[in-house]
């Protein structure tokens, strides 16, 4: 039997999907759907429903909170391939079927990155940019002539396709809803396992011979096709909109690693960034209301 929702927690009150480049995208939203939108983007390996605690608060404050799986995650659709501009083309038409207006946009881990590179490009499209934990520049910046990153591109994509094939025909191995909670714990250490069983609820189905999660089988850890992360990083000085770093002090398996010194010299001008001393990198997962009063805050 599926217990019942952890304490806290909403179920979105609209879901629905849309076609970006032939891909089904599933969209969640929490609030009033006349309000002004705001946008949250989720990270890596996860879903737009680990916002169940988050999203509604924001909604709470008056906003049209969207959201969104991207491609190959939750219950957006499976693709043959996966890449980091394949994502930005999925956001570009979640977020143009909502609004043509400049709008606040909120990205946990590799969703927070994302952002910072679509911010980089369209920047007519964001109001705000809030980044929670996912300013990624834990590999040295360097000057890297366009040769060797030609030949960086081609290694990446080897690698990339070479994983694909064997994965093909995958698929991921099923077990109890505790089982895949005791899995995620393994990468979620500071989550209460009550807070991991409810994400198997709503990350995960049940088939007849147990729970998997909905997560494609072919997609490994972080999900990012060819990318390095200086090459999202360098970006950040660069942007004009209001940018609010919120950086976790304890280190965790999915988190990026990086560290104040690594990036504070590469806040934009129009930007702060907060270290959060005691917090890991779900920081909107732990301290939902903390973190919810800082964004509302900075938004108003």
């Amino acid at each position: 039997m599926t217990p019942a929702p952890y304490p806290g927690t909403e179920a979105p009150h609209r879901q629905y999907h849309l076609v970006s480049s032939g891909v089904r995208i599933a969209v969640h939203e929490w609030g009033d759907e006349t309000a002004e939108p705001l946008f949250l983007v989720h990270g890596g390996s996860d879903f737009a429903r680990t916002y169940e605690e988050f999203g509604p608060r924001l909604a709470r404050a008056g906003w049209r909170v969207v959201t969104w799986d991207q491609r190959g995650h939750g219950d957006s659709e499976h693709a043959a391939l996966y890449g980091w501009d394949a994502d930005i083309r999925d956001a570009v038409a979640v977020m143009g079927s909502v609004t043509s207006r400049p709008a606040p946009v909120i990205g946990h881990s590799k969703g927070g990155a994302l952002m910072i590179q679509l911010a980089d490009a369209q920047p007519f499209r964001f109001s705000h940019l809030v980044n929670l934990d996912g300013l990624p520049s834990r590999r040295p910046m360097s000057d890297v002539s366009e040769h060797e990153r030609t030949r960086m591109v081609a290694s990446d994509l080897q690698g990339w396709l070479e994983h694909r094939r064997t994965t093909a025909t995958a698929e991921r191995k099923p077990g109890t809803l505790e089982e895949l909670a005791h899995r995620r714990a393994r990468m979620n250490p500071r989550l209460s396992f009550e807070w991991l069983c409810h994400l198997v609820t709503v990350g995960a189905r049940q088939d007849a011979d147990g729970w998997r999660w909905k997560l494609d089988p072919s997609m490994r850890f972080g999900g990012f096709g060819p990318w390095r992360p200086e090459w999202t990083a360098t970006r950040l000085p660069g942007l004009g909109m209001p940018f609010l770093g919120l950086l976790a002090a304890e280190q965790e398996p999915m988190g990026w690693g990086t560290k104040p010194k690594d990036i504070e010299h590469l806040i934009p001008r129009t930007g702060r960034l907060e270290v959060m001393d005691g917090i890991g990198h779900f920081v909107h997962i732990e301290q939902p209301d903390l973190v919810a009063g800082m964004v509302l805050e900075f938004l108003s």
